[in-house]
């Protein structure tokens, strides 16, 4: 990519488009095109249209997406595969339609098989049955990969895509009903911590900044005390117990989120579609990158990780009532190490500067 190239970047404000556009600032790129959701809908054919025959990028990075964490996918689920469905067509379709030269399409490895064997290579995708609690979002993800490897193959496009792991780190999400498992087990227990201390400072000015429910930093006592309690932060005498969803025993792989940015920045930069899979295959499948650790930690090890770093001294509660989703998710990250990239954050830190993130 040049320097002074126009890249669009979709879902610049998100964990991963933010994380996407830091890497890129740093590394000398000053062209960029970006819109919110408000002024371009990405969802909307007509206005994605004219958006691309507009402002023509040369370069995209789709990193737009609904998202959310296992009760959200299995809740909103119509929601979930029209949206991403639509995104996906809508950016993929426009970015051949107006040459656009590479594009990259993020996905997530819940792409895989529920019993996938461990850990997951590219090539067992579509070798069993999905998870049933993110089916229709891991759909439209396969859909995405499939959808680059047809208009490569078909028109000869350079569009890549990459499955990230579970992503953590600035600009996460940490709305209790939607997050993903690790930015809601901070917030909680960043809470749960000023819950147990009496610091209502705290409480107040973490409602304020992101209200559960309506309920904000000028709520009464007990409606406070009320709607931490619906997500499972309880304060019982002097101690306060914290529910965490499921057995804790699942075993999940973690990933900055500015360590991923830099895997897609350098395999925008250095490869392209045809290094993504064996050129002397009779069939093109599977071209897709996973992006990972290739180490995982169980749920309950994560919580304990957690607490002993915000300092949270109550009681965990992991409710073997809720479902645990897939018990192991751990990727094989071969193929992106053979490209020439591995990670450098380790959980530990990572779980430390992502908490000083959020309370800065």
């Amino acid at each position: 990519m040049e320097k002074d190239a126009k890249i669009y970047i979709a879902g610049h404000r998100g964990l991963v488009g933010s994380a996407i556009l830091k890497n890129l600032e740093a590394r000398g790129y000053t062209n960029f095109i970006t819109r919110t959701h408000k002024e371009l809908d990405l969802t909307d054919n007509t206005a994605v249209q004219t958006f691309f025959a507009t402002e023509k990028p040369e370069y995209v990075f789709l990193a737009a997406a609904k998202v959310g964490g296992i009760v959200a996918n299995n809740t909103y689920r119509a929601d979930f595969i029209y949206a991403n469905l639509m995104i996906q067509n809508n950016v993929i379709h426009q970015s051949y339609v107006h040459d656009v030269k590479k594009l990259m399409f993020l996905g997530s490895t819940c792409i895989y098989p529920k019993n996938c064997p461990q850990p997951m290579k590219e090539d067992y995708l579509l070798t069993d049955t999905l998870e049933y609690t993110n089916e229709p979002y891991a759909i439209a993800k396969i859909a995405g990969i499939k959808m680059c490897e047809s208009y490569n193959l078909q028109y000869d496009r350079n569009f890549i895509s990459v499955m990230p792991t579970n992503l953590y780190g600035p600009n996460d999400n940490f709305d209790l009903e939607k997050s993903h498992v690790l930015p809601a087990l901070i917030r909680k227990m960043h809470l749960g911590k000023a819950l147990e201390n009496q610091d209502w400072d705290t409480l107040r000015k973490d409602l304020n900044k992101l209200p559960i429910e309506g309920f904000n930093g000028a709520a009464m006592d007990e409606d406070i005390y009320s709607i931490l309690d619906k997500y499972g932060i309880q304060k019982k005498g002097d101690t306060v117990h914290l529910e965490i969803w499921g057995s804790g025993k699942p075993m999940r792989e973690f990933l900055w989120s500015e360590d991923m940015a830099d895997a897609c920045v350098f395999l925008m930069e250095e490869r392209d579609f045809k290094d993504c899979y064996d050129t002397k295959a009779k069939e093109i499948r599977n071209t897709h990158i996973n992006i990972g650790t290739g180490v995982d930690i169980s749920i309950k090890e994560l919580a304990k990780l957690i607490k002993e770093t915000i300092g949270f001294k109550g009681k965990l509660y992991f409710n073997a009532d809720k479902p645990d989703g897939t018990m192991k998710k751990l990727t094989d990250p071969s193929k992106l190490h053979g490209l020439g990239w591995k990670h450098k954050i380790e959980l530990q830190e990572g779980v430390r500067k992502m908490y000083d993130w959020y309370t800065k």
